[in-house]
C-alpha cells in the first residue's frame, strides 16, 4: 500500500516538474548581473546570463556547484562530503575581492585546501578567459572592462600614461 502511494507521489512529483516551465523550475536565477568588485577603477560589467545559461546549458559549467545539489567537485569532497545542499552560487560568495589582506591571510589554515583559492577576479578571469578562448567570446580587457578616469590614472595609461621619450628609438647603452 505504501508502496504504491509513494510510487503515485513520485509519479506526479516528476509529471509536474517535467510540464512546468523552465524558467518555474530554475528558480530565481537573474537574467543579468552587475559585476562590480572593481566599481573605483572599472565600469561595472552587465553579464547577460540570460544568454550564457541559453548557450552553455549546463550552470555547472561555471559555477562549481549549482543552487540546492549538494558538493560534488573531487577537491571539495575531500572536505564537505557531509555538507548539505549549497545555497549560495555567486562567485562573491566564495571568492574574496582581496585575497592577500593581512586579516584575510590570517584566517586562512594552511594546511587545507583554500590556503591558494583564487581571488573574486582570479575566478572571473579563469572561468571566463577559459571558456571565451575556447568558444571564441571576447578575450580584450577593454571588451568587457571600460576603465574609469581613476582606473587610468591608476595604471598610467590614457590620458593619464607617461609622454614617450624623444630619441631615435634605439637604446642609450647604459
Amino acid at each position: 500500500m505504501y508502496a504504491v502511494r509513494n510510487w503515485l507521489i513520485g509519479g506526479f512529483v516528476m509529471l509536474s516538474l517535467t510540464t512546468a516551465p523552465a524558467a518555474s523550475r530554475a528558480g530565481n536565477v537573474p537574467d543579468s548581473i552587475n559585476l562590480d568588485s572593481l566599481a573605483q577603477l572599472y565600469e561595472k560589467v552587465k553579464f547577460n546570463h540570460a544568454g550564457h545559461i541559453m548557450l552553455v546549458k549546463d550552470c555547472a559549467e561555471c559555477h562549481h556547484h549549482t543552487t540546492g545539489t549538494l558538493v560534488e567537485d573531487a577537491n571539495c569532497v575531500r572536505c564537505h562530503k557531509n555538507s548539505s545542499a549549497t545555497t549560495v552560487v555567486a562567485c562573491k560568495g566564495c571568492h574574496t575581492v582581496q585575497t592577500f589582506t593581512a586579516e584575510a591571510l590570517r584566517g586562512k589554515n594552511r594546511n587545507t585546501y583554500h590556503m591558494d583559492k583564487l581571488s573574486l577576479k582570479g575566478a572571473y578571469h579563469q572561468n571566463c578567459m577559459g571558456c571565451h578562448d575556447k568558444m571564441g567570446g571576447p578575450t580584450g580587457c577593454q571588451e568587457c572592462h571600460a576603465l574609469k578616469k581613476a582606473g587610468q590614472a591608476f595604471y598610467n595609461t590614457g590620458e593619464y600614461a607617461p609622454p614617450q621619450a624623444k630619441g631615435n628609438g634605439k637604446h642609450s647603452g647604459h
